[in-house]
């Protein structure tokens, strides 16, 4: 007998009440487990993290992450990524234990037990402040570089393009979502999770998997805020540009500032706000601004 791998979608019976009037139906939502992350290390399993997240795409999910956070570095590293087959697991959960197998010594085991404790505190983000900045210089974090310059009305036009690729957001209306775009605005890759931050990793492990890091000729559009972390991501990823529908947290500027990305907030039809990076916009807008003989540039 097979065992049945969740969905990212689950129906369930929902009352709908609206002027006065109840009726009762199924709704679809967005599905919802938790999803174990485990290297395999000479034979030796390490559990790392666990995140919850709408299942799909798990594998790059779990290669984002330990990408994102320093574990793997090359392809040649990753030896093969599986689901857990241990029979001693309950079989409803083999589908929610994803296996990293590493190539042999290409993995430090110190600092596995570093990463095991630190997320073992906390399921979404590390120690903030001026701290983590220092120890992202020290993981080799570099500025980012030039890139392509990004013209404002390409900009404006990504969020419909995500949101005409997000097939789950359709069904469940509940979903965030991290879309890769080139330069001139094509959809390159879109990803979905109930979290953000699992929605950057899957982007990202799909990158690394298809071997098309460094990003640096790319934008990344996420939806909701963008945090510190969807930064860092970002920084791993070399992405030129990173946007967002909503705002930037504080420390997310001022990291992205340190390593020269191009931030944006708040890209809606036709305006956004800019954060910093800016002379990949701006000086796209000057141009423009020549053309018609007018001086000043405004994003």
């Amino acid at each position: 007998m097979s065992l049945m791998r969740p969905g990212p979608t689950t129906r369930t019976l929902a009352w709908e009440v609206e002027g006065g009037r109840t009726r009762s139906g199924e709704d679809t939502l967005a599905t919802e487990e938790p999803l174990e992350i485990r290297l395999v290390v000479a034979g030796s399993r390490y559990p790392v993290a666990v995140t919850m997240r709408t299942p799909g795409a798990d594998f790059e999910l779990a290669v984002g992450f330990l990408f994102n956070e320093g574990v793997l570095a090359t392809r040649e590293q990753l030896r093969r990524v599986s689901y857990c087959v241990d029979k001693a697991i309950d079989e409803q959960q083999r589908y929610n234990i994803v296996n990293v197998e590493m190539a042999d010594g290409s993995a430090n085991l110190a600092d596995l037990v570093h990463l095991e404790r630190h997320f073992s505190m906390t399921s979404a983000c590390g120690v903030c402040g001026k701290a983590t900045l220092e120890a992202l210089h020290t993981r080799g974090y570099s500025a980012v570089p030039r890139g392509p310059e990004l013209e404002p009305d390409v900009l404006t036009s990504l969020p419909a393009k995500l949101r005409e690729a997000q097939a789950l957001f359709d069904r469940t209306g509940g979903l965030h979502a991290a879309g890769l775009f080139s330069a001139d605005g094509e959809v390159v890759a879109v990803r979905e999770d109930v979290g953000r931050h699992n929605a950057m990793d899957k982007l990202v492990g799909w990158a690394f998997l298809n071997e098309k890091l460094p990003l640096a000729d790319h934008v990344l559009l996420v939806s909701g805020r963008s945090s510190f972390e969807l930064v860092q991501k970002s920084l791993s990823a070399g992405v030129a540009a990173l946007c967002s529908v909503s705002a930037p947290s504080s420390l997310a500027v001022d990291l992205a500032r340190e390593f020269g990305l191009t931030l944006v907030g708040f890209l809606r039809e036709g305006k956004f706000k800019l954060y910093s990076g800016e002379e990949r916009v701006l000086s796209a807008s000057a141009r423009a601004s020549r053309k018609a003989g007018t001086s000043g540039a405004t994003a």
